[in-house]
């Protein structure tokens, strides 16, 4: 074992390396997806933060600019790898958790795997959907990979079957691939197309040939436990395995031994994703015990000690407007500022809080941070010295969900879930508007046009209002947005006109 990587805070369910072999990307049950050095094993930047459960799989273009995300949450999710910044809106169309993603060799199309059986292909430019989505999957689709020319795609299944599809028209190409007697939980090409490697749970792996569907290798044998993932080497040679027993194995791609006499141990618990590196020296694996770890595939050693991130679940994270600090508020009753650039903490965290964190905001002039808390304040510290800038803002009697400065830094507006809104002055500390009411429930989300005139709030009533934030008045709304389902976040387009909402039933909605 080469580096146990240690940063997330719960099972580790996919790792990927960036093509060039200086990255990996892993994403995991605390909701998050990491980037992390493959030589240091250092944590690159903050986690990516967005999605609202699970971070099922990961997968990095080939130029390594971009990263694609798939999530329990139902949505799949495009980030730049370089700032850390979402790509777009998210992707949505699946009726339930998306469990696999990769994108095309050119980089132009997404497909993803759900449980609601289907694939479906998408735009990468534009995050639309490509035609209809894939069917023939009786069963929750677990894994989906393109083949090195693009033409075609893979996709492994609970229904125990592989199937191959035209990657153009989306219609399935032959037959089913039978032969496992247990979900196939991952699927992968031979760098030349040519073959097909499947693991199961269970617990064993098969070799196929993509012309004649016949099982050419295996079932191969040797894991205690469900295979759930599963890799070629970048030459073809080897076959890396992951398993529900905690262990890795290497294969031989051409005969079926196995390369090492004894598993790859360290994980302490089930591996969920393999990974080589673009030259097939290392691994890359991601575990049920919260860790990823990097191997010597020569030797089978692990490289370095565990590192370790955050020890407590973030809540919040927002860029300085400069785009050099990042702060983030906790469940450890903290904030935190970062330097964008090299990960590393600045000071000691901001602490004065008696409950979690669950908001925070840089003024325009990135001098002070606001931070909304669950002990129902707003507190404003100053960003070059860390210090509290003057009395708390009290007046919410509930958690306060949501911050955010106008445009001129001389006010703040907060959300509560004590269903209101409240408008203060910055420098006297004093509300200067409101309790705004109309929402029947909480107010997780709160944000300023550019102009400052109005003021967007999402509610988990189920609706939108748009206020004026002069007079409190209610402008526009309130409108059911997600079905009446909780509005978990609302946020005004650059220019005013239109308004994106996103909701708990999977979805993010455009209003004019």
């Amino acid at each position: 074992l080469l580096k146990a990587v240690e940063g997330h805070t719960d099972i580790v369910y996919s790792v990927s390396f960036s093509p060039d072999g200086s990255q990996i990307a892993s994403g995991s049950e605390d909701n998050t997806i990491r980037i992390w050095n493959a030589e240091t094993g250092k944590e690159v930047g903050e986690p990516l933060r967005g999605h609202t459960d699970y971070v099922r799989s990961v997968s990095f273009s080939r130029d390594g600019n971009r990263l694609v995300s798939g999530s329990t949450d139902g949505t799949v999710r495009l980030w730049d790898v370089e700032t850390g910044q979402r790509i777009g809106q998210p992707l949505e169309g699946h009726i339930g958790q998306v469990t696999c993603v990769a994108f095309s060799p050119d980089g132009n199309r997404i497909v993803s795997g759900s449980e609601d059986k289907t694939l479906r292909l998408w735009d990468a430019q534009t995050g639309q959907a490509i035609g209809e989505p894939l069917r023939g999957h009786s069963d929750w689709v677990w894994s989906v990979a393109f083949s090195p020319d693009g033409k075609h795609i893979a996709s492994g299944s609970s229904d125990r079957t592989i199937r191959l599809w035209d990657a153009e028209t989306g219609q399935p190409v032959g037959a089913p691939l039978q032969g496992h007697d247990g979900t196939v939980r991952s699927v992968a090409y031979s760098p030349d197309g040519a073959r097909i490697v499947s693991g199961s749970r269970d617990n064993v792996i098969r070799i196929w040939d993509t012309q004649t569907r016949q099982t050419v290798v295996g079932p191969l044998q040797g894991h205690e436990g469900w295979v759930n993932s599963v890799a070629f080497s970048p030459d073809g040679k080897y076959i890396v395995s992951g398993s529900r027993d905690g262990t890795m194995r290497i294969w031989d791609a051409q005969t079926g031994q196995t390369e090492t006499r004894e598993p790859l141990r360290g994980h302490t618990s089930e591996v969920y994703s393999v990974s080589f590196s673009p030259d097939g020296k290392r691994l890359a694996s991601g575990s049920m015990d919260h860790t990823m770890r990097l191997w010597d595939v020569q030797t089978g050693q692990q490289i370095g000690q565990p590192l370790r991130g955050h020890t407590s679940l973030v809540l919040c994270v927002a860029f300085s407007p400069n785009g050099n600090r990042i702060v983030s508020g906790s469940a450890d009753m903290s904030v935190r500022l970062w330097d964008a650039q090299t990960g590393q903490a600045i000071g000691e965290p901001l602490r004065d809080y008696s409950d979690s964190v669950w908001s925070v905001a840089f003024s325009p002039d990135g001098k002070h941070i606001a931070a909304g808390s669950s002990d129902g304040t707003i507190r404003l510290w100053n960003t070059e010295t860390g210090k509290p800038a003057g009395d708390p803002f009290r007046g919410h009697d509930r958690w306060v969900w949501s911050v955010a400065y106008s445009p001129d830094g001389a006010r703040i507006v907060s959300g509560s879930g004590d269903k209101t809104i409240r408008i203060w002055d910055v420098q006297t500390r004093q509300m200067v508007l409101g309790p705004l009411r109309g929402h029947e429930e909480a107010v997780p989300s709160v944000s300023f046009s550019s102009n400052g005139a109005y003021i967007v709030s999402g509610s988990w009533d189920g609706t939108i209002r748009i206020w004026d934030a002069e007079t409190g008045q209610t402008v526009a709304g309130p409108w059911e947005a997600h079905d009446g389902r909780c509005v978990q976040s609302a946020a005004f387009s650059p220019d005013g006109k239109r308004v994106v909402s996103g909701g708990y039933v999977n979805s993010a909605r455009i209003w004019d």
